[in-house]
């Protein structure tokens, strides 16, 4: 209990209070950006979440809505739902964790556009406040979730686009009005866009070869500031990211996919007193653009996939994040299974670090259960027997 209480403490110093403490690389620059809800910058999906969180221009599937919207019209299927847990923190606390439901419908004479929907659930299980004497203060079940409700469509046989909107709510001291030292308390709540691009395109070797180079671009959880009591707002966390992926189908039975991407916060350094928080959203969008050493602010992903006869997957990744902009470096793998309309995948991340940087997933398994179909019972349209092969690299 006690570590969860420290837990939950820190959670409200990074949010509430603004986290003004400021990193420093050897050469004094400080790049450390802070933003609230980081549980919307979590990997929801334990496929990616196997390849070192790679997901911008892999080939779709219902994860797609969290990755990059602009992926789902080229999924392979007209139908598909994931769900994933993801424990949290688990050699601390047994019951923090993120669930994730995911799920995308095409519609069109060439079903060349999309609905799609998510829904991702953060718990930081049951907690008993106490303030720094340790006097009781309250109980609760702080946790935050988020909706999204996108459409997306193909502008040619290459490149799609689409758009996400997003309702976010963060009660992370819940059962608690007032705080000391955070002043009056009240849940967060925030609006915000996500905007991609997708472009992937096969080269024909033979009808069992063949070479896909895929491009992806999207700019996430663009929108409001959240406010957790009437003193002050902070950013949201606002990214940038772009990836490519080379798929490359040597026969019948094999296939092997490499991706790279790259993410950067459209949010400003803090600077020493907390002045990025007065600026608009706009302009903090711009100021994450001078602010600090810019290469140091991206984060790279390295995974790769090899799929034998589009029935078990094997994967692996590597994430890359500079010292002075949080240290998180790790390595991860996994499995996929297939069968039909059936695909299970799990993820696990090698431990590595430790105290501030080891990654709170360390030694953790990680699933996701996804189902993809053509029809639904009584609409008509082609049966999962006669629809093509999975696109390579799914």
């Amino acid at each position: 209990m006690a570590k969860k209480i420290a837990l939950v403490g820190l959670t409200l110093l990074t949010g509430l209070v603004s986290s003004r403490l400021d990193a420093q690389n050897l050469n004094g620059t400080r790049n450390f950006v802070t933003t609230a809800v980081p549980f919307l910058r979590i990997s929801p999906d334990a496929r990616a979440g196997a390849m070192g969180d790679v997901g911008i221009a892999v080939s779709p599937d219902p994860n797609a809505q969290y990755w990059n919207i602009g992926k789902v019209p080229f999924s392979e299927k007209n139908y598909g739902v994931s769900m994933t847990y993801t424990p949290w923190l688990k050699d601390l606390v047994p019951d923090i964790f993120l669930a994730y439901l995911s799920g995308y419908a095409k519609f069109g004479e060439k079903q060349d556009k999309a609905i799609s929907a998510s829904m991702r659930y953060f718990s930081l299980g049951n907690i008993n406040y106490t303030d720094g004497l340790g006097n009781p203060i309250g109980t609760g079940l702080p946790r935050e979730y988020a909706f999204d409700a996108g459409y997306s469509q193909k502008l040619s046989e290459f490149l799609s686009t689409g758009v996400s909107l997003r309702y976010i709510h963060s009660a992370i001291a819940s059962g608690v009005s007032y705080i000391p030292g955070g002043g009056d308390y009240r849940p967060g709540n925030a609006f915000a866009a996500d905007i991609g691009v997708y472009y992937a395109k096969k080269k024909e070797v033979t009808d069992d070869k063949n070479h896909t180079f895929s491009f992806g671009a999207v700019a996430s959880n663009i929108g409001s500031k959240i406010s957790y009591n009437s003193s002050r707002k902070d950013f949201i966390p606002m990214n940038l990211g772009v990836g490519v992926a080379y798929t490359s189908q040597w026969d019948a039975y094999n296939k092997i996919t490499f991706a790279v991407d790259l993410n950067k916060l459209l949010v400003p350094v803090l600077d020493y007193k907390g002045a990025d928080t007065q600026v608009t959203v706009v302009n903090g969008i711009f100021n994450s653009f001078k602010t600090g050493d810019q290469l140091k602010q991206i984060d790279a992903s390295i995974g790769a996939e090899y799929w034998y006869q589009n029935t078990i997957a094997f994967r692996a990744g590597y994430f890359y994040e500079d010292k002075s902009n949080g240290d998180r470096q790790y390595i991860t793998c996994g499995l996929g299974v297939k069968y039909n309309i059936f695909a299970l995948n799990a993820s696990y991340l090698v431990p590595q670090g430790s105290g501030t940087s080891r990654n709170p997933l360390s030694n953790t398994l990680r699933f996701s259960l996804i189902f993809e179909f053509d029809k639904i019972e009584g609409t008509g349209g082609s049966s999962a027997d006669d629809t093509p092969a999975p696109a390579p690299g799914k």
